[in-house]
């Protein structure tokens, strides 16, 4: 049986809470939208698998993770999309950095049919009407947050609540991911 996942990055906690926050803030001024109920995250990809195959690919993450530096993330302004996306975006330093996680992980797995992403950003909300993505410009004009980026995760998408829920986590340790040999 094929399962629906997705590999991203996910905040601390303390981001999570205050991203909810965003989210419930609009949600008073434009009523509910999508992914109004979404963790706060960064997508690195979708995919669809097997259980079996699901397992190799957490092989494959350990391995790549294990050789990824932990990176500093700073948050500093919003952005939208032409499809209605209303979302945080990285300052130029950190974008770089997460855009070579990002690229890194999706030119390594061997995932077949994944759809990635290469624009960093955290969602507070999709698919707005044009006269609500407006209204969010209008309510959310500064924001500055940091966090350390050392991990990322899989998560799941669980029919039940039409939402992804966090599977399993990938540490970030620095390590060389192969030594070579010294001749003398």
């Amino acid at each position: 049986m094929q399962n629906r996942y997705s590999i991203a990055i996910s905040p601390p906690e303390e981001i999570i809470l205050w991203v909810k926050y965003l989210k419930e803030e609009l949600n008073k001024e434009v009523g509910w939208f999508n992914s109004k109920n979404a963790r706060a995250h960064i997508t690195i990809n979708e995919f669809e698998t097997s259980e079996l195959r699901l397992e190799n690919i957490k092989k494959q993450l350990t391995y790549i993770c294990n050789g990824f530096e932990p990176i500093t993330v700073h948050m500093n302004s919003y952005g939208c999309y032409q499809n209605g996306a209303f979302y945080i975006a990285p300052d130029a330093c950190s974008k770089s950095g997460l855009k070579a996680i990002m690229n890194h992980l999706n030119n390594s797995l061997y995932i077949s049919d994944k759809k990635t992403s290469n624009d960093p950003h955290m969602s507070i909300a999709r698919r707005l009407s044009p006269e609500a993505l407006c209204k969010a410009q209008e309510i959310f004009n500064t924001v500055d947050m940091h966090f350390t980026c050392d991990n990322v995760v899989i998560r799941q998408f669980n029919p039940g609540i039409k939402q992804f829920e966090i599977i399993d986590r990938f540490r970030f340790n620095n390590k060389p991911l192969y030594s070579q040999g010294r001749l003398f």
